[in-house]
């Protein structure tokens, strides 16, 4: 079963940001997210390899 998608405010309560700051990374294309309706949607993979690239810098 597919895991269900993340929104701007999981994402900052799991990384201990901002929203603004998520939105950020999505502008600038450091996280990849889709828009659905009028909300970013992320897919928990796409979280996991993010924070992974960010702890190897």
């Amino acid at each position: 079963m597919p895991e269900p998608m993340l929104d701007i405010i999981d994402i900052a309560e799991t990384c201990r940001v901002s929203e603004k700051t998520v939105r950020r990374w999505i502008k600038a294309g450091d996280l990849p997210a889709a828009r659905l309706g009028n909300q970013w949607r992320i897919f928990p993979r796409d979280l996991r390899t993010f924070v992974l690239e960010r702890m190897c810098r």
